[in-house]
């Protein structure tokens, strides 16, 4: 599978926590207070939501099912327009996250807010005590013994994760990072969102799981990585030589053709690109296909397409049952919301989900971030354990610490 270039236009420079002015995205970024609002912004619009209407309740249906049934009582309720906003979490049986705000501010994408341009200022040296689990020694061990596996015929590939946990001395605050991680991919996904009691859910993912609009959806997955550089030659270098890695395009084809498998049973005209693109974030290139299709049956919500998809390769590996047995022996942490996915969804169906990666689990004065690389035959610890120490950039710069 050969890949080509499309490079995104740089990132505007961002805008002050306090500006003076605001348009009506960086309005909503401004206004988010955690612990009581659930922010997400997309390329295509911006959402803040405030307070609690109705928790959707966790039980032995399917997700979709019990967000539908949340959805149709707010409106029964008197609600016109209302939407379910929050996460679920990498384990399908696992308590999600989701909620009914009782009050939903909706704007245009921050991207397209002039006044994201403006410039914020660089999150200040902060006092962090750091902890790795596991350590980079550990992890590339754990990545090792997957590729001996792997290339005894096992199976095809697994993403392997590890975690930071930062713990600082003063109150975090959770305002200001939002803003920085928004500010510094404008035409990425943000959110903060409640994870749990005195939790909250907070990053800025590159990645798409899928969107529905009407009877049209868009899958966006990303698998295959290299990390940017601050010099130009070299980042130039680095997403040349990852268009070209049989590695990375043999990763990614994977990935693209169980979004395929699992869309196609939902799907008329659906349109897989053969070539992939590359896109960039602030830290990293990443290899990316834009699924497109139309429904065949327009009753199909956002999130019953999502759980179709979750999880795919590109968050746990392939086979999937032999994958989750590997992460769960691997992994000395559980993941929680991390490689779940994040997002929206109207009483129409209509929404978007995320997958939820470059993020961090906020609670009291400490923040857990978690990195993952998908690791396949070809792989060799040392890259894998760099990539994630890269992936680890876009949530450190937020907040001034560094690994």
């Amino acid at each position: 599978m050969s890949a080509s270039l499309r490079v995104p236009s740089a990132p505007p420079q961002a805008a002050p926590p306090h500006s003076p002015s605001s348009g009506p995205a960086t309005a909503l970024l401004d206004a988010y207070r955690p612990g009581t609002d659930r922010f997400l912004a997309s390329p295509g619009r911006t959402l803040l939501g405030t307070g609690t209407a109705a928790e959707v309740p966790h039980d032995d249906r399917p997700p979709a099912v019990r967000v539908q049934e949340a959805l149709d009582a707010a409106r029964r309720a008197g609600n016109a327009a209302p939407v379910v906003m929050g996460s679920l979490p990498f384990d399908p049986q696992a308590p999600a996250a989701l909620a009914v705000p009782q009050t939903v501010r909706r704007a245009s994408a921050l991207r397209d807010d002039p006044f994201v341009a403006l410039p914020v200022p660089a999150a200040g040296p902060g006092t962090w005590q750091t902890r790795e689990v596991p350590s980079a020694a550990g992890y590339g061990a754990a990545v090792d013994a997957a590729v001996r596996r792997m290339r005894a015929g096992e199976f095809d590939k697994v993403v392997l994760a590890r975690t930071l946990e930062l713990t600082s001395s003063q109150d975090l605050d959770l305002p200001a990072m939002l803003r920085r991680l928004a500010r510094h991919d404008p035409g990425g996904y943000t959110f903060a969102v409640p994870s749990g009691p005195g939790r909250t859910l907070i990053g800025a993912s590159p990645e798409l799981l899928v969107a529905r609009t009407g009877g049209r959806l868009t899958a966006n997955p990303l698998a295959g990585s290299a990390p940017r550089s601050n010099d130009l030659a070299e980042d130039v270098r680095r997403a040349a030589a990852l268009l070209e890695s049989p590695k990375d395009l043999h990763e990614h084809a994977v990935v693209v053709d169980a979004v395929r498998e699992a869309l196609a049973p939902f799907c008329t005209g659906l349109d897989v690109p053969e070539q992939p693109t590359l896109v960039r974030t602030e830290a990293m290139w990443h290899l990316s296909t834009t699924v497109t299709a139309t429904l065949t049956d327009p009753a199909t919500t956002s999130l019953a397409l999502a759980s179709a998809l979750h999880p795919t390769p590109a968050v746990c590996g392939t086979p999937t049952d032999v994958a989750r047995a590997v992460i769960a022996r691997s992994e000395p942490f559980e993941r929680g919301a991390y490689t779940g996915m994040v997002g929206w969804q109207d009483a129409d169906g209509d929404g978007e989900w995320v997958v939820t990666i470059r993020c961090a689990e906020a609670e009291g004065r400490s923040l857990r971030l978690f990195a993952g690389a998908g690791v396949v035959a070809a792989s060799s610890p040392e890259a894998e354990t760099a990539e994630t120490g890269a992936k680890f950039r876009t949530f450190l710069n937020a907040v001034g610490a560094a690994l």
